[in-house]
């Protein structure tokens, strides 16, 4: 699948068929998740691969109630949490550089290759962001030090969801200054 192509079909799935994923497909997307770029190439982000049952239950937990990504921790054949070294990303001699957090857009750039390469080698993926962190880390064993910022659930989708609506370019790309038209 070219590139263009899997950015453009990539989909939010939310429910997978029981179906496991290889070994070898699971490597191909942590091996696209450390290609990711990130601040300073600090290289902040941790991956998790869990399967356990009693441990994707526990995570679900963790997931505001009303999350729509509930039911995929149920279907999953396995989750990936994204996890940050702390300190690393946007600092500079062991001091941040400004206030921004720029773990979570490291976190993000690799969340996202995760997901194109899901898509990529047929899988489906959900990115989950909306859930309690301390919980997550303790149910994942993670050190002080460091903290998820995302959890996917993944696997092969039952079905793939149909595009939901973009914006057009004049409504959201510029020329020189912002508001600008384009052309």
């Amino acid at each position: 699948m070219e590139l263009l192509e899997a950015i453009s079909s990539r989909r939010s799935v939310r429910e997978f068929l029981d179906s496991p994923v290889s070994e070898d497909k699971i490597n191909k997307l942590l091996e696209a998740a450390r290609w990711a770029p990130s601040w300073a190439n600090t290289q902040c982000a941790r991956y998790i691969v869990i399967g356990d049952p009693q441990t994707k239950n526990a995570l679900k937990e963790t997931l505001t109630p009303t999350n729509p990504a509930r039911g995929a921790f149920d279907t999953c054949p396995l989750l990936i949490a994204v996890v940050a070294q702390l300190g690393l990303s946007g600092h500079k001699r062991g001091a941040p550089v400004d206030d921004r957090q720029w773990y979570m857009f490291d976190c993000a750039l690799a969340v996202e290759n995760i997901s194109l390469a899901a898509c990529a080698l047929g899988l489906g993926t959900v990115i989950v962001g909306a859930f309690d962190y301390k919980k997550a880390n303790e149910a994942l064993g993670v050190p002080q030090g460091f903290q998820t910022v995302a959890i996917l659930p993944v696997g092969f989708p039952k079905s793939v969801p149909s595009a939901p609506s973009r914006k057009t370019l004049s409504e959201i790309a510029f020329k020189d200054r912002f508001a600008q038209p384009l052309t």
